[in-house]
């Protein structure tokens, strides 16, 4: 009889450990489910966030370009600028040296008009 409540014990025992792998297995499958969720999750998030990436790239290229193609344009209407403002002031010399000698003409008339009479 001892060997039969031994039997009896170990069955029991196998059956309580049997029971508690049960549980642990299934605890287990779901910890891995969640994972295969979590995973599937990250994956999607990183194809979106390459494409954001990719995009921002995009954008920041445009900018680049557009900010390239404005310094130029500045860069040219200065030159133009520059170049009106040269010949203004050339053109304004000119005239400044036509008035000079007129001016220097006058006062030699004046000063002969003023010898003769003295």
């Amino acid at each position: 009889m001892s060997e039969s409540g031994d039997l009896e014990a170990g069955v029991a025992a196998l059956e309580t450990t049997v029971g508690e792998l049960k549980q642990t297995v299934q605890r287990t499958e779901q910890d891995a489910a969640a994972a295969r969720v979590l995973a599937g999750g990250a994956d999607r998030d990183v194809v979106e966030i390459r494409g954001e990436i990719r995009e921002f790239r995009e954008l920041n290229t445009l900018l680049h370009n557009a900010t390239r193609a404005d310094i130029v344009g500045i860069h040219t209407e200065s030159s133009n600028l520059r170049s009106t403002m040269n010949s203004g002031f050339t053109e304004m010399r000119a005239k400044f040296d036509a008035v000079a000698a007129g001016q220097h003409q006058i006062v030699e008339l004046i000063t002969q008009v003023i010898d003769r009479n003295d």
